[in-house]
């Protein structure tokens, strides 16, 4: 497991807890602009743990293995277990915005008019 997967998961439960909305609100004073900020993040862990679980399965690809062979790899397994266990990385975006460790930035649209 990656260094920075591990970060993310170690304090995080895989258990989806009910936020306040007045309190993701706080954060930006948009309701909707938190979720959307909290998406975004979400889409960029789910990218990052796609490509890190890929590159360690890449490693097992072979393309003349037998079906008995396939069957008992058992680290590849394990590797998958592992990444099954691990939190969604919506628990994880939601975990990291409430404790202000995403940053996020405003457009200012008038600038450009």
């Amino acid at each position: 497991m990656s260094k920075l997967r591990r970060q993310l998961s170690a304090n995080t439960s895989n258990v989806v807890e009910p936020k306040a909305l007045s309190a993701i609100k706080e954060k930006t004073g948009n309701l909707y602009e938190s979720i959307a900020i909290i998406a975004k993040r979400a889409n960029q862990i789910s990218i990052t743990i796609k490509e890190e679980l890929h590159s360690k399965l890449e490693e097992f690809a072979s393309h003349t293995d037998s079906l008995e062979e396939i069957h008992e790899n058992k680290e590849q397994i394990e590797i998958s277990k592992a990444y099954e266990r691990m939190p969604n990385p919506a628990i994880l975006a939601t975990a990291e915005f409430m404790e202000d460790k995403v940053y996020f930035r405003k457009n200012d649209e008038d600038l450009f008019s």
